[in-house]
């Protein structure tokens, strides 16, 4: 029998360790823009309400607590539109990244059936279908594409699609009446629909939708779920803070075997949750930063040679001095700054390179200095 890790793709960061080491020796030291890992202070009353639950001796329910799901179902619909929400409609979950890995094998899903993502993306969407040993079939949000848009998927098979929207790594945002068609046309097909909207909170050139809008869903859940996270706009990436809303027949069933896989929130961190979804100024605190960030280092790159496409939300730049993206890594990591390659993310991204706005305002100024220099 084959280890389990032999379904898996190399671990891509290890090819990136040559070029951090030739950053690191820059005499200004590293500026690590390669990768989304926040850097600023977790919110000083959300880590109080942590501090306040330390003493949980007990175990935490998978589905939360009551409090949680309120804070829950309160923010989707505040935040994301949607309409008469009850706690079925919300599940919290163990920080997005394990849900995007171990939905498929949770779905039921294996051999014979088939999952699609976009063909820029976020490796973890085809490391779940091979964990489950299904297939896998990436799709273009670029008309003319070598490959179909995702209501161009034959739909014989399809049983899961993911969407993602802000894009990572693009930064690429589903407009509403784009979002609209997918979810009729997966309806129509029977397909079951994933949004990964992580990174809503943080559109720029545009404001992004959710699919539990009413315009996109109009006014139903069926079919749909969208999966959000606390990492990138309460900057909480270290408590693994997550949640999914959307169709109770569908979160009904994944709660069940969550329960007995074990795969719950601590009882602490719920509580942070509760005070991070209850508070929108702190939100406002870290996008103002973000955007000053956002601002200094796209004019940096566009002065230096920098084509930047998409990147209307999301928390990168998604650039090209078209060329190889490993010889721009290459080029950047001479001036000590580190960026993640395109390639990490489909073979479309060969030309382009990831620039994470994860770093301190003087990391930024470094990199903006270098790059005029």
């Amino acid at each position: 029998m084959s280890a389990v890790s032999d379904r898996l793709p190399t671990f891509p960061w290890d090819k990136l360790e040559p070029y951090r080491k030739t950053a690191a020796a820059h005499p200004g030291g590293i500026v690590d823009l390669s990768v989304g890992t926040p850097v600023d202070p977790v919110p000083e009353p959300i880590q109080k309400a942590l501090i306040a639950a330390a003493d949980s001796p007990g175990y935490p329910t998978v589905w939360g607590t009551p409090e949680l799901r309120d804070a829950l179902t309160r923010w989707v619909e505040r935040r994301l539109g949607a309409r008469d929400l009850t706690h079925h409609h919300v599940l919290p979950v163990v920080g997005s990244k394990e849900l995007v890995a171990w939905l498929p094998t949770q779905l039921g899903l294996g051999p014979g059936d088939r999952v699609a993502y976009p063909r820029l993306a976020y490796p973890t969407y085809e490391v779940g279908a091979r964990l489950a040993r299904a297939e896998y079939q990436a799709y273009s949000l670029t008309p003319g594409a070598d490959a179909p848009g995702p209501t161009g998927l034959d739909p014989a098979g399809l049983k899961l699609l993911w969407l993602n929207s802000p894009s990572n790594p693009t930064g690429q945002v589903l407009s509403k009446a784009e979002l609209t068609r997918i979810v009729a046309w997966a309806r129509e097909h029977g397909v079951l629909v994933f949004s990964d909207e992580c990174y809503l909170e943080l559109g720029w050139d545009t404001e992004p939708v959710s699919v539990l809008h009413p315009d996109v869903n109009g006014g139903s859940y069926d079919g749909i779920v969208a999966v959000h996270s606390l990492s990138k706009r309460s900057n909480l990436a270290g408590y693994r803070a997550a949640f999914l809303a959307g169709d109770p027949a569908v979160l009904g069933p994944l709660l069940q075997i969550r329960k007995h896989g074990g795969m719950m929130t601590s009882a602490p961190t719920q509580a942070a949750m509760v005070a991070a979804l209850g508070d929108d100024h702190h939100v406002r605190v870290q996008r103002e930063r973000y955007t000053a960030r956002r601002t200094a280092l796209r004019m940096a790159l566009l002065g230096h040679g920098f084509r930047i496409e998409h990147s209307e939300g999301g928390l990168y730049l998604w650039a090209t001095r078209d060329e190889s993206c490993w010889e721009t890594v290459a080029r950047l990591a001479e001036r000590g700054i580190l960026v993640a390659p395109g390639d990490f993310y489909g073979p479309a991204g060969e030309r382009f390179v990831r620039v994470a706005l994860t770093a301190t305002d003087e990391r930024v100024r470094a990199a903006v200095e270098r790059l005029k220099a």
